[in-house]
């Protein structure tokens, strides 16, 4: 199985998708060869030498403790323990974050490790070995190892308050399905879910994935900004948190860091979603829930 690469690269870099395609073959996918970190190393474009956001060093150390503190525990836990962390460690806007070449450089030189620990299967297919499905080295945002991570806690923050996060990341359906589907971006909406989890309304995966079915359908008849109109949120805020990166403490790992200061979702817009996708729900074709128990 991969170790922690030795020695680590000091800054975070850009490992482009061709590249990471044709370094990560099925010998890293199945844990049974190291990524080539030399090839990897001469393939990056290096970030701001003067951006401390960029070092390693921070994000590889929540990556081995998240590998500890879970180490004896199913490890779909450790996502919303994660989530909130690397989010607040990084500290990147949306427009840096949708560099996949940043997240193809943690996930093949940075952590590997961590990508096998979190995502090999128990049993391979057709007769192979267990083996990471490529997309979770190099993928879409909702499905690479560290970018779901990150979008997640981005989408489901309620300003500087990881705990939505918390409990998204707690239903693996709301990171397999729901961050998928463009409602999310609305911020009351994704409140509105986590409400509706938080209530026992949607408990499991099947009733998430229901809940965000009916959802995300209303959502071509329905505006939900009209229906729950979101406040504008405060760009300068952000732009003061993702200033204070070279002064911040190292992110806590018994207690949730906190997010930047842009802005909460209006309550009132939050409750009218609660009880409009509640409705919904109860209409709503949950796989595997017979007559007798709707």
């Amino acid at each position: 199985m991969i170790d922690r690469p030795d020695p680590l690269p000091d800054r975070i870099a850009s490992l482009a998708d061709l590249n990471a395609v044709k370094y990560i073959g099925s010998g890293v996918r199945s844990g049974r060869e190291e990524p080539p970190y030399i090839e990897l190393g001469r393939s990056v474009t290096a970030t701001a030498e003067d951006d401390v956001r960029m070092r390693v060093e921070p994000v590889r150390d929540l990556v081995d403790d998240v590998m500890h503190l879970y180490r004896d525990d199913t490890r779909t836990r450790a996502d919303a323990w994660l989530a909130p962390r690397l989010h607040a460690a990084l500290r990147l806007t949306r427009r840096e974050a949708a560099d996949e070449g940043i997240w193809n450089h943690l996930a093949a030189a940075v952590a590997p490790d961590y990508v096998l620990w979190r995502h090999l299967p128990a049993t391979g297919s057709d007769g192979g070995p267990p083996m990471v499905p490529s997309g979770r080295f190099h993928g879409a945002h909702h499905t690479q190892a560290f970018s779901r991570l990150w979008w997640a806690a981005e989408l489901f923050r309620n300003g500087p308050d990881y705990a939505p996060v918390v409990v998204a990341c707690g239903i693996q359906d709301v990171l397999n399905t729901v961050l998928r589907l463009d409602i999310i971006d609305h911020r009351p909406t994704a409140q509105a879910v986590v409400a509706l989890v938080e209530q026992g309304v949607a408990r499991t995966g099947r009733e998430v994935n229901a809940l965000a079915v009916v959802a995300n359908a209303a959502a071509s008849t329905l505006f939900y900004d009209v229906l729950a109109e979101d406040e504008e949120r405060d760009d300068g805020a952000l732009d003061e948190w993702v200033a204070g990166a070279a002064s911040a403490p190292p992110v806590p790992r018994r207690s949730l860091p906190r997010g930047p200061e842009d802005g909460t979702v209006p309550e009132k817009a939050v409750a009218a979603l609660v009880e409009r996708f509640g409705e919904l729900f109860q209409d709503a074709v949950v796989r595997g829930r017979t007559a007798s128990q709707d």
